[in-house]
């Protein structure tokens, strides 16, 4: 089933229990749609099939039709490779995106993560380079809906994005609202949330070494709650998309089929043998440190890719995403919608029926 194909379905997945040595993992088995919210108000919004909607701005009366943006979103999409005409597409560009707007989130003080998101200052950042590809590509969809926030327009590309290369749908709601610089970079309430620090909080790809990398993948996502199986999991939105050097540094994809959501990055990731780029296009390498498949020096691996293949930890719960493509849909269907609500508070958007985690 391509699920991308399911516009306006949410989808819902029942977990079964599976052992991989000591580890219990879980694989979705039931599918189950139900109508998708196509707008929202302030307060008891009611959905279009009758029930309460959870997708609302708590301190605002504009509607959001969500299912509009959504279908406008996969038309910039679609439109965008048309232009391109290589293959490529702004999917990974805006799984990105959603991922950086929340990967600032720390549970120890409640700071960061897309609730706290300052489309300018964060813009930017260093660590976001290139992103503004996707975002003046979002632009467009931000002057017909004045009414979205900039964090819940580029967080709701990200899981577009997943169901469009045919992954699963990630349970979304709105009600995010963008900070400006006085909510952020002001010396009164917010001064410990300083989004001007938030920036060092975002993953990096090589710390210098694998031991210095392994530590800082878990530091970074410890911070915001998860463990080794999500940090796993969630490096596997990497089957869609490509590097570029004048965005990260780094080059090329990460599997052959770059729009297609699968476990092939796992699969890549432990069959291929992997070596230091030297040479790009004939001319010796320049760029960052990063690795190529020896077979045909077309795909890639960064220091942190090559991180779960060197901590037992990590790799196990690689080479079971590698042996089912199924679990890994499900792993990584529970965090990303997860990462996408870091720090959110539930009097804004409230836990929805169908939240699987």
């Amino acid at each position: 089933m391509n699920v991308s194909r399911l516009a306006r379905s949410r989808i819902i997945y029942g977990a079964s229990k599976i052992a991989v040595g000591t580890v219990t993992l879980y694989a979705c088995s039931n599918i189950v749609s139900t109508p998708n919210v196509v707008y929202a108000d302030a307060g008891a919004a009611k959905s279009s099939n009758g029930g309460k909607n959870t997708n609302f701005r708590k301190k605002s009366n504009d509607v959001i039709d969500i299912m509009k943006i959504r279908d406008m979103i996969h038309k910039v999409v679609d439109e965008d490779m048309e232009k391109r005409g290589d293959g490529t597409s702004l999917l990974g560009t805006f799984i990105r995106l959603a991922s950086h707007c929340s990967a600032t989130y720390s549970k120890d003080n409640n700071s960061g993560g897309s609730w706290q998101f300052n489309p300018k200052v964060e813009s930017q950042w260093k660590t976001n380079v290139g992103l503004e590809v996707a975002k003046d590509a979002l632009e467009s969809v931000k002057l017909k809906n004045p009414e979205i926030s900039y964090s819940d327009l580029y967080t709701l590309a990200g899981t577009v994005a997943i169901e469009k290369a045919g992954g699963p749908s990630i349970p979304f709601r709105c009600g995010r609202q963008d900070m400006n610089d006085e909510d952020k970079e002001g010396n009164n309430k917010n001064k410990d949330k300083n989004i001007s620090s938030f920036e060092g909080r975002l993953p990096i790809a090589d710390m210098g070494s694998t031991r210095k990398t392994i530590r800082a993948l878990r530091t970074t996502f410890y911070r915001m709650g998860f463990n080794d199986r999500d940090i796993v999991a969630l490096s596997g939105a990497k089957c869609i998309g490509r590097c570029h050097t004048d965005r990260t540094g780094y080059y090329g994809p990460w599997t052959h089929s770059e729009n297609k959501f699968s476990n092939e990055y796992y699969k890549s990731l432990l069959r291929e043998q992997w070596t230091p780029k030297v040479t790009h296009n004939g001319k010796p390498w320049t760029g960052p440190d990063q690795y190529e498949d020896s077979a045909t020096g077309k795909l890639i691996m960064l220091p942190s890719d090559m991180a779960l293949l060197k901590d037992p930890e990590f790799r196990k719960y690689a080479e079971a995403y590698a042996r089912d493509e199924r679990l890994f849909s499900y792993d990584f269907a529970r965090a990303f919608a997860k990462l996408l609500n870091l720090g959110i508070p539930s009097a804004f958007l409230q836990k929805p029926w169908y939240q699987f985690w």
